[in-house]
């Protein structure tokens, strides 16, 4: 279960991240509620500050796979990580002195989502590097309880930290958790690394991981699918805000709980992933049934009639999200020539991130117009829809065979 922990490489890099992402979440609360309170209560302004965060995946996820493949990722993941923890530190100064505005919170979102956009990328692509091939699908799923370790315990500090002092220390106390990830990079033995050989700077090189993905009719028909899902199933940075305020209306405490609640189902659903590495390779039948349960779990979450009852819902959704996840990631990964890798993934974070700035909106003028409840509802809809068609496709493409009998539970099996 932690067989990746036996890397050295990937020891460091892991300890970095624990400390790093419990104040990446620590902050997403703080910066959410900020934007509430300076907007009074808007859930359009939230979306727009989503909106504004996930923009520049548009334009620059594709190009960090490019670099990826060209250039040590090591080397750029320290630089990239430094500036996020400067627009931290920047968002923090402001608020403790007192001089923070709703425009400057969009353009310091714009700001972190440049940088994060490049980050991620090349963070993705570089974990086969740490561990190599046969420990991938393990360390993606580690990965992912480390996330999810950090998104359970960030939330509640922070709900607790801005009914204390605010959400300015909140930024603050992020910036300098970068100090972990940056950390563990300059411990790292960069000998050991399991490095792919790097492609020369050549023109044409994103067409040409484009027209690889285009030529895989397994790899877009992924690509498609965790757009639809993560644009419009997995808006919580939206909707759990929403629901805490204006639906219940409680304060940051009740946000840090929905929050939290999630998290603890995200860390199971890692654990549980984890567990599954030692299996081989990821099926598809998983990948599949992930997104229908999730897809069902999250419009249950949705009509739930008080706060505690929609936080306890969100432990069975979260482990549901991190089944998908963490399986759709390991299967691309797995399934590119090592040289594309880095193209592949910006492509893969194009469509896990890229369809925020149209989400983020969407989600805010639905629970706006109609109720706090509605974005949830609306998103299990769409995840549930998109899958079923998605196993539709691949069945026609010869992909994937289902079962014949036609009252027998709905099994995606693995890809021949």
């Amino acid at each position: 279960m932690f067989s990746s922990l036996g890397v050295r490489n990937y020891r460091f890099y892991s300890a970095g991240q624990v400390v790093s992402l419990i104040g990446l979440w620590m902050q997403r609360v703080a910066q959410d509620w900020l934007v509430l309170e300076l907007s009074h209560g808007s859930p359009v302004a939230l979306g727009i500050a989503a909106a504004l965060q996930f923009a520049p995946t548009l334009v620059f996820s594709l190009w960090a796979g490019v670099l990826a493949d060209r250039m040590d990722k090591r080397r750029l993941l320290l630089y990239l990580e430094t500036g996020l923890g400067l627009c931290a530190l920047a968002l923090g100064l402001l608020d403790v002195t007192g001089v923070v505005q709703l425009w400057q919170v969009y353009l310091l979102c714009l700001l972190l989502g440049a940088v994060a956009s490049l980050e991620t990328p090349i963070r993705q692509s570089f974990v086969v590097e740490m561990v190599g091939r046969a420990q991938l699908t393990n360390a993606v799923a580690l990965n992912s309880m480390t996330f999810n370790l950090a998104r359970m315990i960030g939330p509640a500090i922070a709900g607790l930290m801005i009914t204390a002092v605010g959400t300015g220390w909140v930024f603050l106390i992020n910036a300098a958790s970068f100090a972990g990830v940056i950390g563990g990079l300059l411990l790292m033995n960069p000998e050991t690394l399991h490095r792919s050989e790097r492609v020369p700077r050549e023109k044409g090189q994103l067409r040409e991981g484009l027209r690889y993905v285009r030529g895989r009719p397994d790899l877009v028909t992924l690509m498609v699918l965790v757009f639809f899902v993560s644009t419009f199933g997995l808006n919580f940075y939206v909707t759990l805000a929403v629901v805490a305020r204006n639906v219940f209306g409680g304060q940051a405490d009740a946000y840090g709980f929905l929050s939290t609640m999630l998290a603890v189902g995200t860390l199971t659903g890692a654990t549980l992933a984890a567990r599954r590495s030692a299996r081989g390779k990821p099926r598809l039948r998983l990948l599949f049934g992930g997104v229908v349960a999730f897809g069902i779990l999250e419009m249950v979450a949705g009509v739930m009639p008080t706060l505690w009852a929609v936080g306890l819902a969100l432990i069975p959704v979260g482990a549901a999200l991190m089944t998908f996840t963490t399986t759709a990631n390991a299967t691309v990964q797995l399934a590119v020539d090592p040289a594309m890798r880095g193209r592949v993934m910006g492509l893969y974070m194009l469509m896990f991130l890229g369809g925020n700035p149209v989400g983020g909106p969407v989600m805010g003028w639905l629970a706006e117009h109609f109720t706090g409840r509605a974005p949830l509802v609306f998103g299990g809809v769409v995840s549930v829809l998109t899958a079923l068609v998605a196993a539709l496709v691949l069945v026609r493409r010869g992909g994937v065979t289902l079962p014949v009998r036609p009252w027998s539970r709905l099994r995606v099996l693995r890809r021949r």
